[in-house]
């Protein structure tokens, strides 16, 4: 079972963490490999790079060409990783993606770092916030966005064995709360974090944080709030979702990406047809990034606990 930190102050990047643990499953198991697309020191695959140079492939920048060697790899029983920035991995090559790797179910994990807002300075070239709905609307793909560098290790060492079709994780360049203490992950299963009884609050990725610190706030002006950390977009935990709405009669989603088709997106499809609610997404609204300091940015984009709140409030009122 999970278990949640008691103070949220240490901040990790979640790279790092994908960096360390992808060496450890290459001692397990011989036919993981890993491509880059000459970014081996940001993603941090440069780790596996250095223990096992002849399963690593820095394809240069032909991100395309990296998806259909791996797709390729994969259909030949190898169990390959690509990683490049998710600006690249999700939408250079999403014709390659989707007839090569989808279209197929071949299982290539696909694990992008460098998305969202709190890619910062790099500016809104670099800050992909489509990358979610980009990859959610590909059939046989699944969609996974780690809440911190504990979880990110756990759902590494999950796509990391036997995969039925392929895998997009959403990784991110800055360092985010560390939330867990021990993370039981498991692929399609949301996790309540804590219990709420007036409202649903459906996080992913760094937002997970802030609705845990924005659900402490309510708490002080007598709001109950449920936090939830739907971690897996795609296959997404319906049962959970409308278990939640059912119980509290209001949502709100919050994501570091467009509140268009993303997080706020797929839930808002599954509680439309099953168990309307009042809902508010939180998240960028349809619109680019700009460049920026990354936390200067989630103020400016209003995805603060404090924002949280007061879209909450004003939603049950």
């Amino acid at each position: 079972m999970s278990k949640l930190v008691e103070i949220r102050d240490e901040k990790v990047k979640i790279r790092d963490a994908y960096g360390e643990v992808l060496p450890e499953l290459g001692k397990e198991d011989e036919d993981i490999v890993v491509l880059t697309a000459d970014l081996a020191g940001s993603t941090r695959t440069k780790y596996f790079g250095h223990e096992f140079p002849d399963r690593f492939f820095n394809v240069g920048i032909t991100e395309a060409n990296m998806m259909g060697m791996a797709a390729g790899l994969a259909m030949e029983g190898k169990k390959p990783f690509t990683s490049t920035f998710a600006v690249f991995a999700t939408g250079k090559p999403w014709e390659q993606v989707r007839q090569t790797i989808a279209y197929q179910s071949a299982p290539v994990r696909i694990v992008a770092t460098h998305s969202g807002i709190t890619v910062g300075e790099d500016g809104a070239s670099h800050q992909i916030i489509e990358d979610v709905s980009n990859m959610r609307v590909l059939p046989n793909m699944k969609v996974v966005v780690p809440a911190d560098a504990t979880q990110t290790k756990e759902v590494i060492k999950t796509v990391g064995g036997e995969m039925d079709g392929p895998v997009y994780v959403r990784l991110a360049r800055a360092a985010f709360p560390v939330i867990y203490e021990e993370c039981d992950f498991e692929l399609g299963k949301a996790e309540v974090l804590r219990e709420g009884s007036d409202v649903s609050i459906f996080a992913m990725g760094l937002m997970v944080a802030n609705s845990l610190d924005a659900a402490e706030i309510l708490e002080d002006k007598g709001i109950s709030a449920e936090v939830i950390n739907v971690s897996t977009i795609k296959p997404l935990d319906s049962e959970t979702v409308v278990n939640s709405v059912a119980k509290t009669g209001a949502a709100v989603t919050a994501e570091e990406h467009n509140v268009i088709g993303g997080l706020g997106s797929a839930i808002s499809e599954v509680v439309s047809e099953n168990e309307p609610v009042p809902i508010k997404r939180i998240g960028i609204q349809d619109r680019f990034g700009e460049s920026g300091p990354a936390y200067e940015l989630v103020e400016h984009f209003g995805l603060t606990a404090k924002d949280i709140v007061s879209k909450t409030v004003s939603l049950l009122s």
